[in-house]
């Protein structure tokens, strides 16, 4: 797999969190995102925008991230695209755990909005590797 990555789906339920993930994203780092506030609006919006990555929060209310990535995986639009968490838990066991689910990776909150681009590009150019 190999290609430019432009387009990306933020799941977050935190609306400042949001913000900047999107801000920091497309002013930073030149990509397109489509934000989702839960796990239920990221299955609507998944299909309309087909998303080259997702970037998905770990805990949410209702449907989590893990609940979230397994849905998605289930649409044929979303089946194969590769997944990213941002989690404040990010000890090895919990790493381990959602690498296990299907995540190319897990970037830890709080994260460095000015850092963030690259470490999406980062995960999204070493998940063939």
């Amino acid at each position: 797999m190999s290609g430019t990555l432009k387009r990306i789906l933020c799941v977050e339920d935190e609306a400042d969190i949001r913000t900047v993930a999107k801000l920091a994203l497309e002013a930073v780092g030149g990509f397109s995102v489509e934000l989702a506030a839960s796990g239920e609006e990221a299955l609507l919006r998944a299909r309309e925008f087909l998303p080259e990555l997702l970037l998905l929060d770990v805990m949410m209310p209702g449907m989590d991230g893990p609940a979230t990535l397994r849905a998605l995986r289930a649409l044929p639009e979303t089946a194969a695209v590769p997944a990213i968490f941002l989690t404040a838990r990010a000890h090895p066991g919990e790493v381990m755990s959602l690498k296990a689910q299907g995540a190319i990776g897990v970037i830890t909150k709080p994260f460095d909005p000015m850092k963030l681009a690259d470490d999406v590009r980062s995960l999204w150019e070493s998940r063939d590797a």
